[in-house]
C-alpha cells in the first residue's frame, strides 16, 4: 500500500496531475524545498521534509533530504521486524513512493558560458541518493524519476491499490540507469582533458527500437551518446517509408561520414557499410549519375545520401532504382510526389547539415570489451603531400584528393580507382592489397570502366611493387599512398619507370 510519498523534483513537468493523483488516493504528501511550496501553491496538503528531520536546509540547500528520518523511511524492510522496530524507535515514519528527478547538470555544463564553480552546484547528491535508496528497496518502496511514468504509477494504483512487482522491478532499473547515467556524465564532464580514463563511462539512451538486427534472428535498437553533439538522426525528419533497420542505419552511418567531406555537389552510394559509387560534378543530377554509374549493380538496394536538394529531375532519376534510404538536405515538391510511389523507400530529409565532431570518440566492440580510439578525421595538409616521382598537372589534383578522401571510408585494405570525380572500381576489405588492387581493376573492366587514365588510392603502403605493377599495366597514371614501407624505393622506381606519378600522404587511414 502506498501511504506515504516523497516528492522532489528539479522539473515540474506533470507535477501537478501526479500529485493531486496520489492525493486524491489518500496518500500523504512529504516536499522538499521548492517541490514543497510548488504543491502548496496547488492547494494540495504538503508535509515539509524539515518538519520530518527536524532540521533546516543547509549549505545553500546542498543539504535537505540527507537524513536518517528521510532515509531511514525509504530503506526500512516492511518485512524484517528489526527495521521496522528501529522506526518505531526513532519515531520514523515509511516512506512509500520516492519521485524524484535530478539538477539538469548535462543541460547546464552544454552551455560554454558556465564557470566550473556554478557547474560544480548543478551536481545533484541528494536526489540520486533518495533514488538508489528507494530503487534498493524497491520490495517495498516505489522508485519514480521519469514523468512519462506518472501516469503508469496512478493507473496501477486507482486499479489495484497497490504498484505491482513488475513494475516496481522496471522503476528500479529506470532508477538505477538513471543514476548511473547522471554520473557518467560528470564523470565524463570532470575528465573531459583529452586523456583516456582508467573507467571509461560513457551513457548512450535508447532512441529508437529497431525491426531486427543484422540478421533477423537477432534484436536491435539504436542508442544515442548522451553527450554528443549530434547524432546519426538528429534534425532529421523521416518523410516516407518503413522503419529504419540496423543495416540501414549502419550505412547510412558509412555514406554520411563520406558526404561530409566532400564540399560541392555530391552523391554517395553505400552497400555493406562500403561506398560502391561516388561522384562530384557541377550538380547534383550529374553527381548521382555519376555515382549511379559506378557500379549500377551493387547499388541495387543500396542507402544514397545526397549533399544537394533533390530536384524534380533528380527524382525521377532516383525512383527508378531501388534504393532502400535516401537522404538528402530538402526535396522538391514533385521529386516527393514521385518518390513516395515506392512504398518501401525511407526518405529522410536532413534539416541542418552538419560535421561530426573532430573530438568524438570512436568505439568498437570485441569479445568481453571495447576498443576506444579518436575517430579519424584528420586530413592532409598540402605541405604534408610529397610528389615523390613525376609531375602532377593541376587537373589531375582533383581526381587524386578525391580518391584519397573516398579510400578513407573504404574498408581495409582498401583501393579506389578513380576518373573525372568519378570511382570507377574499388577493391574492399581484402587481406592482401595486391588483390584489393586486381579486384579494383576487374570490376571497374567489368563495370565499362577503363582503368587507363584513372588514379589509384590506397589506404595504407604498398609494401611490395607487384600492387601499382598490377595497376600500371592496367592504365593507371597516378598513384597516392601513405608511403613509409621499407620498399618505397622500390616501389616508387615501379612507378617512375612507367612514366607516371605517386604522391605520398605520410598519413594511413585503415578501417577495419
Amino acid at each position: 500500500m502506498i501511504r506515504r510519498a516523497l516528492l522532489s523534483v528539479y522539473d515540474k513537468t506533470g507535477l501537478a496531475a501526479f500529485a493531486e493523483g496520489l492525493h486524491g488516493l489518500g496518500v500523504e504528501l512529504v516536499a522538499s524545498g521548492g517541490t514543497a511550496t510548488f504543491l502548496a501553491d496547488l492547494g494540495l496538503p504538503v508535509t515539509p521534509v524539515e518538519s520530518i528531520t527536524e532540521s533546516p536546509e543547509m549549505l545553500g540547500g546542498r543539504v535537505k533530504t540527507l537524513h536518517p528520518r528521510i532515509h531511514g523511511g525509504i530503506l526500512a524492510r516492511r518485512d524484517v521486524e528489526g527495521d521496522m522496530r528501529a522506526l518505531v524507535e526513532q519515531g520514523i515514519g515509511p516512506i512509500d513512493l520516492v519521485c524524484v528527478n535530478l539538477y539538469p547538470f548535462e543541460q547546464a555544463v552544454a552551455g560554454l558560458a558556465l564557470a566550473e564553480a556554478d557547474a560544480i552546484e548543478m551536481i545533484d547528491v541528494g536526489g540520486p541518493a533518495l533514488l538508489r535508496a528507494a530503487a534498493k528497496n524497491s520490495a517495498h518502496v516505489v522508485p519514480v524519476c521519469r514523468a512519462e511514468r506518472y501516469a503508469d504509477v496512478l493507473d496501477e494504483l486507482r486499479a489495484h491499490g497497490d504498484v505491482g512487482p513488475a513494475t516496481r522491478r522496471a522503476l528500479a532499473v529506470e532508477a538505477f540507469s538513471t543514476t548511473a547515467g547522471y554520473d557518467g556524465a560528470i564523470a565524463a564532464w570532470l575528465g573531459s582533458d583529452g586523456v583516456f580514463p582508467e573507467t571509461f563511462t560513457p551513457v548512450f539512451d535508447k532512441q529508437l527500437e529497431l525491426p531486427y538486427g543484422e540478421n533477423p534472428h537477432q534484436r536491435a535498437s539504436y542508442y544515442v551518446e548522451r553527450r554528443a553533439r549530434t547524432n546519426l538522426l538528429s534534425q532529421v525528419d523521416q518523410l516516407h517509408g518503413k522503419p529504419l533497420s540496423y543495416n540501414n542505419l549502419n550505412d547510412l552511418s558509412a555514406a554520411r561520414l563520406l558526404s561530409l567531406e566532400l564540399a560541392g555537389p555530391a552523391a554517395v552510394i553505400v552497400k555493406h557499410a562500403n561506398p560502391c559509387g561516388v561522384g562530384v560534378a557541377a550538380t547534383i543530377e550529374e553527381s548521382y549519375e555519376k555515382a549511379l554509374a559506378a557500379d549500377p549493380v551493387a547499388a541495387y538496394g543500396a542507402v544514397v545520401v545526397l549533399n544537394r536538394a533533390v530536384t524534380a529531375a533528380l527524382g525521377e532519376l532516383l525512383a527508378q532504382q531501388f534504393v532502400e534510404v535516401l537522404f538528402a538536405p530538402g526535396y522538391d515538391e514533385t521529386a516527393i510526389e514521385t518518390l513516395v510511389r515506392k512504398p518501401s523507400l525511407r526518405i529522410l530529409n536532413d534539416l541542418e547539415r552538419r560535421t561530426f565532431a573532430a573530438a568524438e570518440l570512436d568505439y568498437k566492440r570485441v569479445l568481453g570489451g571495447l576498443l576506444v580510439q579518436d575517430r579519424d578525421v584528420q586530413r592532409n595538409d598540402a605541405g604534408e603531400l610529397e610528389v615523390v616521382c613525376g609531375e602532377v598537372a593541376d587537373e589531375r589534383w582533383g581526381d587524386l584528393l578525391f580518391a584519397w578522401t573516398v579510400v578513407k571510408h573504404v574498408a581495409s585494405n582498401a583501393i579506389v580507382l578513380a576518373k573525372d570525380g568519378q570511382t570507377v572500381g574499388v577493391g574492399a576489405g581484402q587481406t592482401s592489397r595486391v588483390d584489393a588492387v586486381r579486384i579494383a581493376v576487374e570490376k571497374a573492366r567489368a563495370l565499362g570502366h577503363s582503368p587507363a587514365g584513372a588514379v589509384l588510392a590506397s589506404d595504407a603502403f604498398f609494401p611490395f611493387p607487384d600492387g601499382p605493377r598490377l595497376a600500371l599495366e592496367a592504365g593507371v597514371t597516378a598513384i597516392i599512398q601513405p608511403g613509409g614501407s621499407k620498399r618505397d624505393e622500390e616501389v616508387a622506381a615501379a612507378v617512375r619507370d612507367a612514366g607516371a606519378v605517386m604522391v605520398f600522404t605520410g598519413r594511413r587511414h585503415f578501417r577495419h
